[in-house]
Protein backbone atom coordinates (compact mmCIF):
# COMPACT_ATOMS: atom_id res chain seq x y z
CA UNK A 1 0.00 0.00 0.00
CA UNK A 2 1.42 3.37 -0.98
CA UNK A 3 1.57 6.26 1.45
CA UNK A 4 -0.17 9.60 1.23
CA UNK A 5 2.93 11.16 2.80
CA UNK A 6 6.50 10.13 3.47
CA UNK A 7 8.67 12.60 5.34
CA UNK A 8 12.42 12.38 5.80
CA UNK A 9 14.54 14.04 8.46
CA UNK A 10 14.74 14.96 12.10
CA UNK A 11 13.41 13.03 15.07
CA UNK A 12 14.11 13.79 18.72
CA UNK A 13 12.76 13.70 22.23
CA UNK A 14 11.34 17.12 23.09
CA UNK A 15 11.81 18.04 26.74
CA UNK A 16 9.43 20.93 27.35
CA UNK A 17 9.03 22.80 30.66
CA UNK A 18 5.89 22.71 32.73
CA UNK A 19 6.89 26.12 34.10
CA UNK A 20 5.83 28.87 31.71
CA UNK A 21 7.45 32.27 31.39
CA UNK A 22 10.80 31.48 33.05
CA UNK A 23 14.32 30.82 31.79
CA UNK A 24 15.46 27.24 31.47
CA UNK A 25 17.62 27.43 34.59
CA UNK A 26 14.55 28.23 36.64
CA UNK A 27 12.36 25.39 35.36
CA UNK A 28 11.54 22.80 38.03
CA UNK A 29 9.77 20.10 35.96
CA UNK A 30 9.48 18.99 32.36
CA UNK A 31 7.33 16.84 30.09
CA UNK A 32 8.67 14.42 27.46
CA UNK A 33 7.28 14.34 23.90
CA UNK A 34 7.95 13.01 20.42
CA UNK A 35 9.58 15.75 18.33
CA UNK A 36 11.62 16.69 15.28
CA UNK A 37 10.26 18.74 12.39
CA UNK A 38 9.87 16.07 9.70
CA UNK A 39 8.42 13.67 12.25
CA UNK A 40 5.95 16.26 13.53
CA UNK A 41 4.70 16.87 9.98
CA UNK A 42 4.03 13.14 9.58
CA UNK A 43 2.12 13.13 12.87
CA UNK A 44 0.13 16.21 11.87
CA UNK A 45 -0.91 14.65 8.56
CA UNK A 46 -1.84 11.40 10.30
CA UNK A 47 -4.18 13.39 12.57
CA UNK A 48 -6.02 14.41 9.40
CA UNK A 49 -6.43 10.77 8.41
CA UNK A 50 -3.49 10.56 6.01
CA UNK A 51 -1.33 7.43 5.64
CA UNK A 52 1.98 8.81 6.89
CA UNK A 53 5.48 7.42 7.31
CA UNK A 54 8.82 8.93 8.31
CA UNK A 55 12.32 8.03 7.17
CA UNK A 56 14.63 8.71 10.10
CA UNK A 57 17.13 7.25 12.58
CA UNK A 58 17.30 7.06 16.36
CA UNK A 59 19.92 5.87 18.78
CA UNK A 60 19.78 2.27 19.98
CA UNK A 61 18.66 3.38 23.42
CA UNK A 62 15.64 3.92 25.66
CA UNK A 63 14.76 7.25 24.06
CA UNK A 64 14.89 5.63 20.62
CA UNK A 65 12.48 2.92 21.76
CA UNK A 66 10.22 5.60 23.22
CA UNK A 67 10.10 7.43 19.89
CA UNK A 68 9.26 4.26 17.96
CA UNK A 69 6.43 3.55 20.41
CA UNK A 70 5.08 7.09 20.08
CA UNK A 71 5.08 6.90 16.28
CA UNK A 72 2.81 3.88 16.58
CA UNK A 73 0.56 5.71 19.01
CA UNK A 74 0.18 8.52 16.46
CA UNK A 75 -0.54 6.09 13.59
CA UNK A 76 2.68 6.97 11.76
CA UNK A 77 4.30 4.05 9.92
CA UNK A 78 7.77 3.40 11.39
CA UNK A 79 8.98 0.80 8.88
CA UNK A 80 11.64 3.24 7.61
CA UNK A 81 12.99 4.03 11.10
CA UNK A 82 16.27 2.39 12.08
CA UNK A 83 18.51 2.48 15.15
CA UNK A 84 22.09 3.76 14.85
CA UNK A 85 24.06 2.10 17.68
CA UNK A 86 27.04 4.47 17.59
CA UNK A 87 24.99 7.59 18.40
CA UNK A 88 22.51 8.60 21.08
CA UNK A 89 18.96 9.72 20.33
CA UNK A 90 18.91 13.56 20.23
CA UNK A 91 17.11 15.52 22.92
CA UNK A 92 15.75 19.04 22.45
CA UNK A 93 15.09 21.40 25.36
CA UNK A 94 13.24 24.68 25.15
CA UNK A 95 12.12 27.52 27.37
CA UNK A 96 8.54 28.73 26.94
CA UNK A 97 8.22 32.48 27.34
CA UNK A 98 5.15 33.61 25.41
CA UNK A 99 4.21 35.34 23.29
CA UNK A 100 7.39 35.25 21.18
CA UNK A 101 10.40 33.86 23.07
CA UNK A 102 10.88 30.09 22.68
CA UNK A 103 14.65 29.38 22.59
CA UNK A 104 15.65 25.86 21.53
CA UNK A 105 18.65 23.89 22.76
CA UNK A 106 19.68 20.87 20.67
CA UNK A 107 21.56 18.12 22.51
CA UNK A 108 23.09 15.09 20.81
CA UNK A 109 23.37 16.57 17.32
CA UNK A 110 27.09 17.36 17.33
CA UNK A 111 29.27 16.20 15.74
CA UNK A 112 26.42 14.22 14.17
CA UNK A 113 23.00 12.76 14.88
CA UNK A 114 21.36 9.46 13.92
CA UNK A 115 19.07 11.07 11.33
CA UNK A 116 22.13 12.53 9.60
CA UNK A 117 23.39 8.97 9.13
CA UNK A 118 20.69 7.94 6.66
CA UNK A 119 22.50 6.55 3.61
CA UNK A 120 21.31 6.50 0.02
CA UNK A 121 21.65 2.71 -0.30
CA UNK A 122 19.27 2.23 2.67
CA UNK A 123 16.34 4.02 1.03
CA UNK A 124 13.23 2.27 -0.21
CA UNK A 125 13.17 4.28 -3.43
CA UNK A 126 10.08 2.47 -4.70
CA UNK A 127 8.08 3.63 -1.67
CA UNK A 128 9.44 7.15 -2.04
CA UNK A 129 8.53 7.19 -5.74
CA UNK A 130 4.99 5.95 -5.11
CA UNK A 131 4.11 8.28 -2.19
CA UNK A 132 1.60 10.95 -3.12
CA UNK A 133 3.72 13.50 -1.25
CA UNK A 134 7.39 13.32 -0.29
CA UNK A 135 8.48 15.92 2.30
CA UNK A 136 12.05 16.75 3.26
CA UNK A 137 13.77 19.59 5.08
CA UNK A 138 16.88 21.68 4.56
CA UNK A 139 18.25 20.32 7.86
CA UNK A 140 18.74 16.96 6.15
CA UNK A 141 21.23 18.59 3.75
CA UNK A 142 23.62 19.65 6.52
CA UNK A 143 26.09 16.77 6.27
CA UNK A 144 26.84 13.42 4.66
CA UNK A 145 25.61 10.75 4.29
CA UNK A 146 22.20 12.37 4.82
CA UNK A 147 22.92 14.97 2.13
CA UNK A 148 23.46 12.32 -0.54
CA UNK A 149 20.50 10.32 0.68
CA UNK A 150 18.21 13.31 0.33
CA UNK A 151 19.39 13.94 -3.22
CA UNK A 152 18.85 10.27 -4.06
CA UNK A 153 15.34 10.41 -2.61
CA UNK A 154 14.47 13.45 -4.70
CA UNK A 155 15.91 11.84 -7.83
CA UNK A 156 13.66 8.83 -7.19
CA UNK A 157 10.54 10.99 -7.43
CA UNK A 158 8.65 11.16 -10.74
CA UNK A 159 8.61 14.43 -12.59
CA UNK A 160 5.79 16.41 -10.99
CA UNK A 161 4.30 17.58 -14.26
CA UNK A 162 3.89 13.95 -15.40
CA UNK A 163 2.17 12.79 -12.21
CA UNK A 164 -0.95 14.83 -11.35
CA UNK A 165 -1.75 14.70 -7.65
CA UNK A 166 1.83 14.03 -6.59
CA UNK A 167 3.92 16.69 -4.86
CA UNK A 168 7.53 16.87 -3.69
CA UNK A 169 7.84 19.40 -0.87
CA UNK A 170 10.96 21.03 0.55
CA UNK A 171 10.64 22.68 3.96
CA UNK A 172 13.21 25.49 3.92
CA UNK A 173 13.80 24.78 7.63
CA UNK A 174 17.16 26.59 8.00
CA UNK A 175 18.80 26.18 11.41
CA UNK A 176 22.05 28.21 11.46
CA UNK A 177 23.57 26.18 14.31
CA UNK A 178 23.68 23.14 12.02
CA UNK A 179 25.61 24.84 9.19
CA UNK A 180 29.09 26.29 8.71
CA UNK A 181 27.63 29.20 6.73
CA UNK A 182 24.55 30.46 4.91
CA UNK A 183 26.51 30.13 1.67
CA UNK A 184 26.93 26.38 2.25
CA UNK A 185 23.19 26.02 2.90
CA UNK A 186 22.32 28.05 -0.20
CA UNK A 187 24.53 25.84 -2.38
CA UNK A 188 22.93 22.63 -1.08
CA UNK A 189 19.41 24.00 -1.46
CA UNK A 190 20.21 24.88 -5.08
CA UNK A 191 20.95 21.20 -5.82
CA UNK A 192 17.52 20.13 -4.53
CA UNK A 193 15.21 22.90 -5.80
CA UNK A 194 15.07 21.61 -9.40
CA UNK A 195 13.50 18.40 -8.05
CA UNK A 196 10.92 20.15 -5.86
CA UNK A 197 7.33 21.04 -6.76
CA UNK A 198 6.52 22.95 -3.53
CA UNK A 199 8.83 25.02 -1.31
CA UNK A 200 7.73 26.41 2.07
CA UNK A 201 9.62 28.86 4.28
CA UNK A 202 9.54 32.14 6.14
CA UNK A 203 11.22 35.26 4.78
CA UNK A 204 14.57 34.49 6.44
CA UNK A 205 14.56 30.90 5.20
CA UNK A 206 13.63 32.05 1.69
CA UNK A 207 16.46 34.58 1.84
CA UNK A 208 18.95 31.80 2.54
CA UNK A 209 17.51 29.77 -0.33
CA UNK A 210 17.11 32.40 -3.05
CA UNK A 211 18.32 35.72 -1.63
CA UNK A 212 16.87 38.67 0.22
CA UNK A 213 13.98 40.65 -1.20
CA UNK A 214 10.27 41.15 -0.85
CA UNK A 215 8.14 38.04 -0.33
CA UNK A 216 6.92 38.36 -3.91
CA UNK A 217 10.47 38.55 -5.23
CA UNK A 218 11.45 35.51 -3.20
CA UNK A 219 8.43 33.54 -4.40
CA UNK A 220 9.20 34.48 -8.00
CA UNK A 221 12.79 33.25 -7.62
CA UNK A 222 11.57 29.94 -6.20
CA UNK A 223 9.23 29.58 -9.18
CA UNK A 224 12.09 30.39 -11.54
CA UNK A 225 14.13 27.63 -9.89
CA UNK A 226 11.48 25.11 -10.95
CA UNK A 227 9.11 25.09 -7.98
CA UNK A 228 5.39 24.96 -8.92
CA UNK A 229 4.03 26.36 -5.63
CA UNK A 230 6.10 28.83 -3.58
CA UNK A 231 4.84 29.41 -0.04
CA UNK A 232 6.29 32.34 1.93
CA UNK A 233 5.22 32.72 5.55
CA UNK A 234 4.71 36.38 6.47
CA UNK A 235 4.61 36.15 10.26
CA UNK A 236 1.91 38.41 11.68
CA UNK A 237 0.69 39.13 8.14
CA UNK A 238 -0.24 35.50 7.41
CA UNK A 239 1.12 33.48 4.50
CA UNK A 240 1.40 33.95 0.74
CA UNK A 241 1.51 31.32 -1.98
CA UNK A 242 2.30 31.84 -5.66
CA UNK A 243 2.10 29.66 -8.72
CA UNK A 244 2.73 30.57 -12.35
CA UNK A 245 -0.86 31.85 -12.60
CA UNK A 246 -2.03 32.60 -9.05
CA UNK A 247 -1.14 34.69 -6.01
CA UNK A 248 -2.99 34.01 -2.76
CA UNK A 249 -2.58 35.59 0.69
CA UNK A 250 -4.19 34.02 3.74
CA UNK A 251 -4.66 36.24 6.78
CA UNK A 252 -3.42 34.89 10.12
CA UNK A 253 -5.81 33.13 12.49
CA UNK A 254 -5.39 34.91 15.80
CA UNK A 255 -5.05 32.92 19.04
CA UNK A 256 -3.38 33.46 22.39
CA UNK A 257 0.08 31.99 21.89
CA UNK A 258 1.42 29.61 24.52
CA UNK A 259 4.22 27.90 22.61
CA UNK A 260 5.05 28.90 19.04
CA UNK A 261 7.20 25.81 18.49
CA UNK A 262 5.48 23.20 16.33
CA UNK A 263 3.05 25.60 14.69
CA UNK A 264 4.98 25.39 11.41
CA UNK A 265 4.90 21.59 11.48
CA UNK A 266 1.15 21.63 12.12
CA UNK A 267 0.83 24.04 9.18
CA UNK A 268 2.80 21.55 7.09
CA UNK A 269 0.68 18.51 7.91
CA UNK A 270 -2.52 20.45 7.28
CA UNK A 271 -1.10 21.85 4.03
CA UNK A 272 -0.40 18.27 2.91
CA UNK A 273 -3.97 17.30 3.77
CA UNK A 274 -5.42 20.20 1.78
CA UNK A 275 -3.26 19.49 -1.26
CA UNK A 276 -4.30 15.84 -1.28
CA UNK A 277 -7.96 16.81 -0.86
CA UNK A 278 -7.65 18.94 -3.99
CA UNK A 279 -8.88 22.18 -2.41
CA UNK A 280 -8.23 25.58 -3.99
CA UNK A 281 -4.98 27.10 -2.81
CA UNK A 282 -6.71 29.75 -0.72
CA UNK A 283 -8.56 27.12 1.30
CA UNK A 284 -5.40 25.02 1.68
CA UNK A 285 -3.64 28.03 3.22
CA UNK A 286 -6.57 28.93 5.48
CA UNK A 287 -6.81 25.38 6.79
CA UNK A 288 -3.05 25.19 7.36
CA UNK A 289 -3.00 28.59 9.06
CA UNK A 290 -5.72 27.53 11.48
CA UNK A 291 -3.98 24.22 12.23
CA UNK A 292 -0.75 26.08 13.01
CA UNK A 293 -2.58 28.54 15.25
CA UNK A 294 -4.10 25.71 17.30
CA UNK A 295 -0.69 24.23 18.08
CA UNK A 296 0.69 27.69 18.93
CA UNK A 297 -2.00 27.89 21.60
CA UNK A 298 -0.90 24.58 23.18
CA UNK A 299 2.16 23.41 25.11
CA UNK A 300 3.62 20.55 23.09
CA UNK A 301 4.13 19.77 19.39
CA UNK A 302 3.28 16.23 18.24
CA UNK A 303 0.79 15.71 21.05
CA UNK A 304 -0.88 19.03 20.21
CA UNK A 305 -1.57 18.39 16.53
CA UNK A 306 -5.26 19.12 15.84
CA UNK A 307 -7.91 16.96 14.24
CA UNK A 308 -9.81 18.21 11.17
CA UNK A 309 -12.87 18.92 13.31
CA UNK A 310 -10.82 21.21 15.58
CA UNK A 311 -9.44 23.12 12.60
CA UNK A 312 -12.85 23.44 10.98
CA UNK A 313 -14.35 24.65 14.25
CA UNK A 314 -11.72 27.37 14.62
CA UNK A 315 -12.23 28.53 11.02
CA UNK A 316 -15.97 28.63 11.51
CA UNK A 317 -15.55 30.65 14.72
CA UNK A 318 -13.50 33.17 12.73
CA UNK A 319 -16.03 33.35 9.91
CA UNK A 320 -13.68 31.68 7.40
CA UNK A 321 -14.72 29.25 4.66
CA UNK A 322 -14.74 25.65 5.88
CA UNK A 323 -12.65 23.60 3.40
CA UNK A 324 -14.93 20.54 3.56
CA UNK A 325 -17.44 22.59 1.57
CA UNK A 326 -14.98 22.92 -1.32
CA UNK A 327 -15.37 20.45 -4.20
CA UNK A 328 -12.79 17.68 -4.52
CA UNK A 329 -10.28 18.31 -7.29
CA UNK A 330 -10.63 22.10 -7.30
CA UNK A 331 -6.85 22.57 -6.98
CA UNK A 332 -5.09 21.62 -10.20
Amino acid sequence: MSHDLITMGRISVDIYPNDIGVDLEDVTSFGKYLGGSATNVAVAAARHGRRSAVITRTGDDSFGRYLRRELGNFNVDDQFVRATPALLTPVTFCAIKPPEDFPLYFYGRQPSAPDWQIAADELDTAAIKDARIFWSTVTGLCQEPSRGAHLAAHLARPKAELQPGQFTILDLDYRPMFWDSEAEAKAQIATILPHVSVAIGNEKECAVAVGAGTPDEQADRLLAAGVHIAVVKLGADGVMAKTATERVVSAPVSVETLNGLGAGDSFGGAFVHGLLAGWPLEQVLDFANAAGAIVASRLSCADAMPTPDEVISLLADRGRLVPENVPEGALK
